[in-house]
């Protein structure tokens, strides 16, 4: 399978919306999803299979530190990489633009995204308690990111 990573553009939308309806209790609508293509700190990738967004992923960056908003694969795909190529090309992208450090929530139950996350450098710095739906934790993780010339 022929996966690239591209920017989110408008073609990407309702791909996008259809993953995060697959993936989250409480998804994005496709309102939010087209504000982020206007939002000055927000960056957004999507791998793309056969003319197909199969997941995307973003970030906001503020000042030198980045705060990732949401990571997501289409269930078709998933355990296949997609999700690690995405966080990949986060983390190179803000390797470029000074930023300290790359910081995100992450539901207490998910252990396979947490355990994605601990083989991409993240270590766990904190909980939020009932973060999501007011009724579960939220694990805080955190990668220090080295800039590279």
């Amino acid at each position: 399978m022929d996966i690239k990573i591209v920017k989110l553009e408008k073609k990407h939308l309702q791909d996008c919306n259809e993953i995060d309806k697959l993936s989250f209790s409480s998804p994005w609508s496709p309102k939010e999803f087209e504000k982020e293509l206007d939002n000055a700190i927000a960056h957004y990738f999507v791998a793309e299979t056969a003319g197909r967004a199969i997941g995307y992923g973003g970030y906001w960056w503020t000042f030198d530190e980045a705060q990732i908003t949401n990571i997501a694969v289409h269930p078709d795909f998933r355990k296949m990489g997609v999700g690690q190529a995405i966080l990949k090309q986060m983390i190179e992208d803000v390797n470029d633009g000074f930023v300290k450090s790359l910081t995100l929530e992450v539901r207490k139950s998910n252990i396979a995204a947490q355990n994605l996350y601990k083989k991409m450098g993240f270590v766990q710095v904190g909980l939020r308690p009932k973060y999501y739906e007011r009724t579960e934790d939220a694990v805080l993780m955190t990668k220090e990111i080295e800039y590279i010339d």
